[in-house]
């Protein structure tokens, strides 16, 4: 039995600077007024998001965070990316399984067809993905796709071409010692990783 797709991205798109705002806060100890900060005055709204963005942060290690606190902005964006992609295996197995594919062939276009191909693909594994609504359903693609816009893997939501990617130093060397296999959500290759693998030893 697969484990469950999560979902709850849905609420946040990529928050970088959210997510540096959180990761700063609890190293300091002081999350006063953080919830009405994220909410932009509502509290319950900042209290869904602030649970939200610290289960993504549970999935870093420690040098990870380390990025994200005290990074350039591209640093910190690629290491919110890398949150995401180890909390959501949705959108993991998609960047892997479909974008990484198509990039490896120089097939640059992301299309809608490639996603419903996938989405109706996972549909078979993971039972829980047949409840959802239409309305979520959208939602969901649309939210993937900001994601990968906000991550600059894709250009842009409406022409979706795929970019090539060029990691930070300081996020590659965090990634390498935690698992070099998570380059593939940056559609390194298999060589490119080894090779990365190697020269970080």
């Amino acid at each position: 039995m697969e484990k469950k797709y999560k979902f709850s991205f849905t609420a946040a798109s990529l928050r970088t600077k959210d997510l540096v705002t959180v990761a700063l806060r609890k190293s300091s100890k002081n999350s006063d007024d953080l919830e009405l900060v994220l909410g932009n005055g509502k509290s319950a709204t900042g209290k869904r998001l602030l649970l939200e963005l610290n289960n993504w942060i549970g999935t870093l290690t420690k040098h990870q965070i380390n990025v994200l606190q005290n990074g350039s902005f591209k640093s910190q964006n690629e290491i919110a990316f890398l949150a995401v992609c180890k909390y959501f295996d949705f959108i993991r197995d998609f960047v892997i399984e479909v974008i990484r594919e198509k990039y490896m062939v120089f097939d640059y276009e992301l299309t809608d067809g490639d996603y419903l191909s996938f989405f109706r693909r996972k549909t078979e594994f993971h039972p829980e993905m047949e409840s959802l609504t239409e309305i979520t359903q959208k939602k969901i693609k649309q939210v993937t796709f900001k994601m990968l816009e906000q991550a600059g893997i894709i250009n842009n939501v409406k022409s979706r071409i795929i970019q090539p990617q060029l990691l930070e130093s300081d996020t590659l060397k965090v990634i390498i010692e935690d698992n070099p296999e998570l380059l593939k959500v940056f559609l390194y290759s298999d060589i490119d990783i080894q090779r990365l693998q190697e020269a970080y030893e």
